[in-house]
């Protein structure tokens, strides 16, 4: 499989019973072999295509190419950006080099009608695959989830549906620069 953030999400996602379908800037044929090897559970559209398919969107992609995720087909679902900046492979975006800007709130901003989240950006994928575990399971990793929404819960939902994480709701806003990954800035 794919050795990516996204891939591992969609095949914890399966794992945990959901469909999956992914997009990437390419066309849906460039996902073709990711498809298969998640299976029947998975199928590929392009990004403008794919929100259609549930209530949550994943976003995994560096935060300089925030700009290209299409608007409204994200409208009233909830997104979950799992990137962190990093200026060498993103770009200088001066907003978030100044500290006035997380890249959350980026890509809150891009995303006005949206519910954006930020989680999964603080664990190494091979991290995330290897630590699902069962819901009452005694070494169950937490995950925080950070967003501006009122509904903590709901963001725990995400984590106790999908990738076997215990979903942990923390600070909105700024304090979201805070759920940076530790080994590595450019995940």
């Amino acid at each position: 499989m794919g050795l990516t953030r996204g891939a591992t999400l969609a095949r914890l996602a399966i794992d945990a019973g959901l469909d999956v379908v992914l997009s990437n800037s390419g066309a849906p044929q460039t996902l073709s072999d990711l498809v298969d090897e998640l299976g029947p559970q998975a199928r590929a559209a392009t990004p403008a295509q794919a929100p259609a398919a549930g209530d949550w969107v994943v976003v995994t992609i560096p935060v300089g190419a925030i700009a290209t995720v299409p608007r409204e087909p994200l409208d009233g679902k909830t997104v979950i950006g799992t990137g962190n900046y990093h200026a060498p492979r993103d770009g200088t975006i001066l907003e978030l080099e100044a500290q006035e800007l997380t890249d959350s709130e980026m890509l809150q901003r891009h995303l006005p009608e949206a519910h954006a989240v930020k989680a999964f950006n603080n664990i190494h994928y091979p991290h995330l695959r290897a630590l699902p575990r069962p819901v009452d399971a005694a070494d169950r990793t937490a995950l925080p989830i950070a967003g501006n929404d009122q509904d903590p819960a709901g963001r725990s939902r995400l984590c106790r549906r999908g990738p076997g994480g215990a979903g942990v709701g923390t600070t909105p806003g700024h304090e979201r620069q805070r759920l940076r990954t530790m080994h590595d800035p450019a995940a």
